[in-house]
């Protein structure tokens, strides 16, 4: 997996050292210097990536509060030795269930919900697979810490219907895989969750 280079990493943690600044300093001229710090990382990776500076403020650092990683879920649904992957609109790639966890929603709660948007199934989670670092094991490497939970699940009822996120949804075996959507999970990832189902003494990994 390709690292992120140094110039990013930098920035990433100036970002990082000047909003956690922000949110516990009180010196007026200490906030001050925080703020050019934020700016300053800012700067840094609108020329990085050739973004205009307004555009990667509000990717990278508009965010207050102590920055933690986003959390993110996966239903891992197999059936016949078969996994479920639902279509991707943005990208015409298959990928498990799954999306950015919501504010009000525990980590279970959010894989039944997006597991019933994007695929139209109700599904029971039986257990947890895995936790995962994005940049650990997806692509490209994101500037953000991202956290990935894959659960598996068992099919219970419902079917798919078209909605504004996924165009598809179809059972796979491992052999058969279609295009995957890298960034959502990988080949890697699926075949973990193939090899979770087939051991009933499975331990969640984590990184």
């Amino acid at each position: 997996m390709q690292k992120i280079d140094d110039l990013t990493s930098w920035a990433v943690e100036l970002q990082s050292l000047a909003q956690e600044g922000l949110e516990y300093g009180h010196d007026k001229f200490d906030r001050e210097r925080y703020q050019r710090i934020r700016e300053i990382a800012t700067e840094m990776m609108s020329v990085k990536t050739g973004l205009p500076y307004k555009q990667v403020k509000t990717l990278f650092s508009s965010e207050d509060g102590y920055q933690t990683p986003k959390l993110a879920t996966r239903a891992a649904i197999i059936k016949d030795n078969k996994i479920l992957l639902v279509k991707e609109k943005t990208d015409d790639r298959w990928a498990l269930p799954g999306g950015w966890c919501d504010v009000n929603v525990t980590l279970k709660e959010n894989c039944l919900k997006e597991t019933k948007e994007e695929s139209g199934r109700n599904v029971k989670v039986d257990r947890l697979i895995a936790i995962q670092d994005y940049n650990h094991h997806n692509r490209p490497q994101r500037v953000t810490g991202v956290t990935i939970a894959f659960f598996l699940c068992h099919e219970i009822s419902g079917e798919f219907i078209d909605n504004i996120e996924t165009a598809d949804c179809k059972y796979f075996a491992f052999t058969d895989l279609p295009k995957l959507s890298e960034h959502r999970n990988s080949k890697e990832q699926i075949k973990m969750c193939f090899e979770a189902a087939k051991d009933p003494n499975w331990q969640p990994i984590f990184d």
